[in-house]
């Protein structure tokens, strides 16, 4: 998005304008119920049900309320999940790790390989790949990782895990395959601990609509006739051969979740793990056939509110 066209939204949408605020230190003091109700006014439209959800996307902002498990901040860290991800299901399933460091300055890029990931470990969207080290401009990124660690992604839309992730960077390998038109990545959606539906999403990830597609396949592998901003393919979309693994994989992390996200890739046959999310789009879908959201609220059982 250009300044421009951001500048034009932050003038006629009511929740950019809630984002920025809440970015720059507004809305602090308010309640996490509060806020997510008047998000949800300028988002979704209407009043937000927390006293008796029915709806998938109400369920899921219940569960922002009322499911604060602090031990769900280690699994949307992107170190430490790595940790419980190679105890639960194996080490060869995780991308290999480089480094983790506490600032940009910290790094030691002589100590890289030429090509490598780097990502922040407390927020979505905060990475910047490098395919050759000796053009790779570091001053780009020391400006962009700076500002990154400064963020606190809770803020937005109130996704709780996040608040108390220890800011960090941290250098992966670089995925060729990851990051083209053609990637893919499967996304297996558990509820309660069992797998609801599977996603197979095609193209770049966070692209524009239009240059991705996602398919969701109910668990005896049926298309489910939905879909939530990305539509389906035009093509015929078919299921990995792993997907026995993955969603073996997917239930194990799930375990004693009431709904989590569990993304997957798969290269030269093995399965890869991506990353948990536990509230899909921060809860905010707009479901095409609308009825969809009603159908998959009923599939979520919600659990007695945590009391910590």
């Amino acid at each position: 998005m250009s300044k421009l066209q951001f500048l034009k939204e932050l003038i006629t949408s009511p929740a950019t304008r809630m984002y920025f605020l809440s970015a720059h230190g507004f809305y602090r003091g308010m309640s996490d119920e509060k806020y997510l109700k008047k998000m949800w006014k300028y988002r979704m439209g209407g009043e937000l049900n927390l006293d008796d959800p029915q709806t998938f996307c109400e369920k899921m902002q219940w569960l922002k309320v009322y499911n604060q498990n602090p031990e769900y901040s280690r699994y949307v860290d992107k170190y430490e999940v790595k940790q419980i991800v190679a105890r639960e299901i194996g080490p060869e399933h995780v991308i290999p790790l480089y480094g983790a460091w506490n600032s940009f300055d910290e790094i030691d890029f002589d100590a890289l390989p030429d090509q490598f990931i780097l990502k922040t470990t407390h927020d979505s969207g905060g990475f910047m790949i490098c395919k050759d080290k000796a053009t790779f401009d570091r001053d780009k990124a020391r400006r962009k990782f700076d500002k990154a660690m400064k963020r606190n992604y809770y803020w937005g839309d109130r996704e709780w895990p996040y608040k108390n992730v220890t800011p960090r960077i941290i250098a992966e390998k670089y995925v060729d395959s990851l990051g083209k038109p053609d990637s893919v990545e499967y996304k297996l959606t558990c509820m309660n601990g069992k797998l609801s539906f599977t996603t197979v999403c095609t193209g770049i990830a966070h692209s524009a609509f239009e240059n991705r597609t996602n398919d969701s396949f109910d668990p005896e592998g049926n298309h489910m006739p939905w879909y939530a901003f990305y539509k389906n393919s035009a093509k015929p979309v078919s299921l990995p051969d792993q997907l026995d693994e993955m969603v073996e994989y997917a239930e194990k992390l799930s375990k004693g979740i009431p709904y989590t996200r569990v993304d997957f890739y798969c290269m030269d046959g093995r399965v890869y793990f991506g990353e948990i999310t536990f509230f899909t789009w921060a809860g905010f879908l707009e479901f095409t056939p609308p009825e969809w959201d009603r159908k998959l609220g009923d599939m979520l059982i919600l659990p007695e509110k945590y009391q910590p």
